[in-house]
């Protein structure tokens, strides 16, 4: 898989990730200093059955595109998933299991992608208030 492809599923995981309320999602290039992947995507949950929540959404967005992990562990118990999808690897943790491995620091010398900018929904007006 080319190395844009690569990043453009490691986007499109971010995004599934980020449509479940995903926190501090961060995309790392790990191609360089790895020689079994080229992105994780680290985000967390603040329950277990939010990260399971999260890793379904995400196997069911890339399912869509015919795309199938290669392996899934951890998401029975829902503290950290793993999916693996051979040049992108997502980890989901609950927050507390996030803080303690802090995967982050382990791989610090990893360049972060950027996220592209997500359209925030606008804030509406509640129904039968006025303004002024």
């Amino acid at each position: 898989m080319t190395s844009s492809t690569s990043k453009q599923k490691a986007l499109l995981c971010a995004q599934a990730a980020l449509d479940h309320k995903a926190i501090d999602l961060a995309i790392l290039e790990v191609k360089n200093l790895s020689s079994f992947t080229d992105y994780f995507v680290i985000s967390s949950g603040n329950s277990d059955r939010q990260v399971q929540a999260i890793a379904s959404h995400i196997e069911e967005k890339l399912g869509t595109q015919g795309l199938h992990p290669l392996g899934v562990e951890g998401k029975r118990e829902g503290h950290w998933v793993l999916l693996d999808y051979g040049d992108v690897v997502i980890h989901i943790f609950y927050h507390p299991i996030r803080e303690f491995y802090d995967l982050e620091r382990l791989w610090s010398d990893a360049p972060r992608v950027e996220l592209p900018a997500v359209r925030k929904p606008r804030r509406t007006r509640p129904r039968g208030k006025e303004c002024g």
